[in-house]
């Protein structure tokens, strides 16, 4: 049997590979052709070809220079070709950050070449303190330990 973490950590090296380089269509192809993509600021770009686009306009404006972090923290495999991977990541220019400020969820797929591709993203911008403020409103909120 396959190492499907093992490919599925491959998939995300390969994102934060090619975003190092400002390659978007190397970024891209980490995606099925039917990816969605949905940033932080809500933004969800539909389509690989819409993926590409806007993080080449990206690379060459906005994040040029940048290098990505990221860390996967869980991968949950549903039958052999489908996976939930939750982590963590952030944009940087210089060092990565201590603390990771954005909170990423991906679902990928095994395609029919075998090759795990990421089917949607999704990111979300960690907001500590209004989160801090809310465990201290309503301790039932804050997440218990699986």
């Amino acid at each position: 049997m396959a190492d499907h973490g093992a490919d599925i950590h491959a998939v995300i090296a390969s994102l934060v590979d090619a975003w190092g380089r400002h390659d978007a269509e190397a970024y891209g192809a980490q995606f099925t052709d039917n990816a969605t993509y949905t940033t932080f600021m809500g933004t969800c770009y539909r389509g690989r070809r819409a993926i590409v686009d806007s993080h080449r306009a990206l690379f060459d404006k906005p994040l040029k220079g940048t290098r990505l972090a990221s860390e996967i923290d869980d991968i949950r495999l549903f039958g052999t070709d489908t996976a939930i991977v939750t982590g963590r990541g952030d944009t940087f220019k210089r060092s990565p950050p201590a603390d990771l400020t954005k909170v990423q969820t991906y679902t990928m797929v095994r395609e029919a070449d075998g090759r795990w591709r990421i089917a949607a993203f999704h990111n979300t911008q960690r907001k500590p303190l209004l989160e801090a403020l809310t465990f201290r409103l309503a301790p039932g909120t804050r997440p218990q330990p699986a």
